[in-house]
């Protein structure tokens, strides 16, 4: 077994600890706020057909964020290890199990990564007409530079993660500030006028059963557009204070980015009607080209790249920390876990990128994406599950922070993953199926694996 703290700074080729809050935060924001923010408000709008109600399904995911992120922080200050999901499933049910999660968490962060470089290249193609260059080719482009931002060390990252996340949250609360200064009553019958598509009332799901199920579509989708809160569990071992500085960044991470969800959506309200958004596949661009006109195209698609560069920044540096924890613990291969003078585990890092690059040129993003999603909740309930078990088994464990309404907080965290995971079983088989799929793999990967590594020294 790995110690449960972390090796000091001053260890040789081991990860350094000199992160904190600011940058856990950064990384939680960074982590979270993509594209998908831009485009689910319309699918929320149409599943529900009331402004008070998409405002409160919004504020029930992020609720559901939150209680994940309290339980969560629990089990990051007690094991600030590195390797994020990983360290609670391999301590709580062994080393197969914690393999199998950290595969699946490596593959989806690749998945992820993969499909931002693209539509990086999709967006920057589209803001800059005259480069004539293959979309593919520009994302891996863009993940090649963030690859080298990574190999300048651990400091060089956390620096372009603030610098981005900073530049993001501040461009989204522009967009806020400028709907309410300059939306109402008028710009709300312009975009009547302008969309004849929308012409037909919006009406409210008919009674509480038709709510429930447009309830329980609507947050599928928004609980994706959260994902990405748990950042900072990737960096456990590199703060400089771990069992405080960690559950900061995971709660204050998650409440930024409810706060900057909240009002992105009460300003789309302000400026469209809701049945604009709700037949609008880009609402903030409607929303940009009334208030603006031919610049507001030009200004989302600034938004949008600054959204996806502090995402795709944050993946490229948690990921390689997943296979490195896996490799110290030799569940993966020795050669994984060297690290640079700079503090960032330069092998886990290529082999990061390869296949990030691999899935750029080769992904059919449609069904990689249906996989991340399901693995990305699949990671949520092993977490909860975890802490149940650790809670249980270990009760004299020393826990630096206690999650807060514990069980009945987690409880509905436990439910409402079980929930959405059910959910796409039953309404995205093909893909829920490929993902189950692809967990199995894990298993002869693992014994091969294990095969080829070299025992742990006693």
């Amino acid at each position: 077994m790995v110690p449960d703290q972390p090796a000091t700074a001053q260890t040789p080729g081991r990860l350094l600890n000199v992160l904190g809050v600011t940058f856990g935060i950064a990384g939680a924001v960074g982590g979270t706020i993509g594209a998908g923010i831009l485009r689910t408000p319309g699918l929320v709008a149409a599943q529900l057909g009331s402004g008070p109600w998409v405002v409160a399904a919004w504020l029930a995911g992020g609720l559901y964020a939150l209680l994940g992120a309290i339980a969560v922080a629990e089990l990051g200050a007690s094991l600030p290890l590195a390797g994020g999901w990983y360290v609670y499933a391999r301590r709580c049910f062994g080393d197969a199990a914690g393999f199998t999660v950290g595969w699946m968490d490596w593959i989806g962060h690749c998945t992820g990564i993969a499909w931002v470089a693209v539509t990086i290249g999709d967006y920057a193609l589209f803001l800059v007409p005259g480069l004539e260059l293959p979309g593919k080719l520009v994302g891996l482009g863009v993940v090649a530079l963030f690859t080298l931002i990574q190999l300048l060390g651990v400091e060089a990252g956390s620096g372009s993660q603030k610098l981005l996340s900073l530049a993001k949250a501040t461009a989204f609360l522009a967009v806020v500030a400028a709907c309410f200064l300059l939306g109402g009553p008028d710009s709300r019958a312009a975009a009547s006028a302008a969309i004849p598509t929308a012409a037909t009332a919006l009406a409210t799901p008919a009674g509480w059963t038709g709510m429930a199920v447009a309830l329980v579509f609507s947050l599928q989708a928004i609980v994706t557009t959260y994902d990405g809160w748990h950042s900072p569990i990737y960096f456990s071992e590199e703060f400089s204070e771990p069992q405080e500085d960690l559950p900061r960044s995971l709660i204050g991470g998650v409440l930024a980015v409810i706060a900057i969800y909240t009002l992105f959506n009460l300003a789309l309200l302000r400026v469209l009607p809701l049945k604009v958004i709700a037949v609008s596949s880009l609402p903030v661009a409607d929303a940009a080209a009334l208030l603006f006109g031919a610049f507001g195209g030009q200004a989302i698609t600034v938004l949008a790249l600054l959204s996806l560069a502090g995402l795709i920044n944050a993946s490229i540096m948690g990921a390689p920390r997943i296979l490195y924890g896996l490799s110290r613990d030799r569940l993966f291969s020795p050669l994984v876990d060297r690290v640079n003078r700079g503090g960032t585990p330069t092998v886990a890092l290529v082999l990061t990128s390869l296949a990030s690059a691999l899935l750029v040129l080769c992904g059919d993003f449609t069904i990689l994406l249906g996989l991340a999603a399901f693995l990305y909740v699949s990671l949520y309930l092993v977490g909860i599950v975890c802490l149940f078990v650790l809670r249980h088994r270990e009760p004299e464990r020393p826990r630096p922070f206690k999650a807060w309404g514990h069980p009945w907080s987690t409880a509905i965290v436990l439910v409402g993953s079980i929930a959405f995971l059910v959910g796409a079983l039953l309404n995205d088989t093909a893909n829920s199926g490929w993902a189950l799929l692809l967990i199995g793999v894990s298993v002869p990967v693992f014994q091969a694996t294990r095969a080829l590594t070299p025992a742990e020294a006693p």
